[in-house]
C-alpha cells in the first residue's frame, strides 16, 4: 500500500470521526434528533394525526381528592393499567385507571404555562402524549417522574416552529421534562397556583409520592391545554 492510499484512507476516517462526534455532540445539546427516531420525526413510515386519548372530567374539581388511591381502586394495582390525563388551563391532573378517572390532583407549570413547549428555556409544558421515561427521589422535590421529552412528535413541532419562524434556528430543543414535588414546605405554591417551575408540572409532595408508588417506565401521559 502506497503512501498516497494510506492518506486518503486517514482523511476518510477522520471525517467519519469529525462527522459522528459532531452529530453526537448536537444530539446531546439538543440541536438535532438521535438516529433510532428518525424514521419516526421524518414520517418515513407515516404520521398519525393527534387524537386525544382520554376523556376528560367535566367541571373544574378535583375529582376523589379526599381519598386515597388504594381506597379507590385497593391495594393490588395493576400499573400497566393507569394513566394519566394534565388539563393546564384547569390546574389539574388526573390519574386513570382501565380509561376511567380514578382520582384528580392541583398541579402547577412553568413560568410560561400557555401554549406547547418548542424550545429549550421557554418555561413552558410540552403538550401531546408522552410516556414515562424513568422514576427516582428527587433530593429537593421528593421525586422525579421523568417523561420522554422530546420525543418524534416533539421534534417534529420544534421544527416545524423553526420553519415558521416562532423559534430561531439557533434555538435547541430542550429537555429533563417532568413531574415532580415541590420544595420541603411549599404545598401554598400549588394551592395558589404559582406557576414556579421551568416547565414541569409540580405537584403537592404528599401527592407526587401517592402518584409514584402507581405509575411506571412506559406509563402513558397526556397533556392538554
Amino acid at each position: 500500500m502506497n503512501l498516497k492510499y494510506k492518506n486518503q484512507i486517514k482523511i476518510i476516517l477522520l471525517l467519519i470521526f469529525s462527522t459522528s462526534a459532531l452529530y453526537f455532540l448536537l444530539a446531546r445539546l439538543g440541536f438535532i434528533f438521535p438516529l433510532t427516531d428518525v424514521a419516526e420525526v421524518l414520517c418515513l413510515n407515516g404520521c398519525e394525526s393527534p387524537q386525544t386519548i382520554h376523556s376528560a372530567i367535566s367541571g373544574n374539581d378535583l375529582l376523589n381528592y379526599s381519598q386515597s388511591v388504594e381506597e379507590l381502586i385497593g391495594e393490588n394495582i395493576d400499573k400497566s393499567k393507569t394513566s394519566i390525563l394534565i388539563e393546564k388551563s384547569k390546574h389539574r391532573m388526573t390519574l386513570y385507571y382501565n380509561q376511567k378517572p380514578i382520582k384528580s390532583y392541583p398541579v402547577v407549570f412553568g413560568s410560561s404555562p400557555e401554549g406547547d413547549k418548542f424550545k429549550e428555556g421557554d418555561r413552558r409544558t410540552p403538550e401531546g402524549i408522552h410516556r414515562i421515561r424513568d422514576l427516582y427521589p428527587h433530593p429537593s422535590w421528593s421525586k422525579f417522574i421523568w417523561l420522554d421529552y422530546p420525543n418524534a412528535a416533539s421534534w417534529r413541532k420544534h421544527f416545524q416552529a423553526k420553519t415558521e419562524g416562532k423559534i430561531s434556528w439557533i434555538d435547541s430543543i430542550g429537555g429533563e421534562v417532568g413531574i415532580h414535588g415541590v420544595p420541603s414546605g411549599s404545598d401554598e405554591m400549588v394551592d395558589n397556583r404559582n406557576n414556579w417551575t421551568w416547565g414541569c408540572p409540580s405537584l403537592k409532595n404528599q401527592d407526587v409520592d401517592e402518584l409514584y408508588k402507581v405509575v411506571q417506565v412506559g406509563t402513558l401521559v397526556e397533556i392538554i391545554p
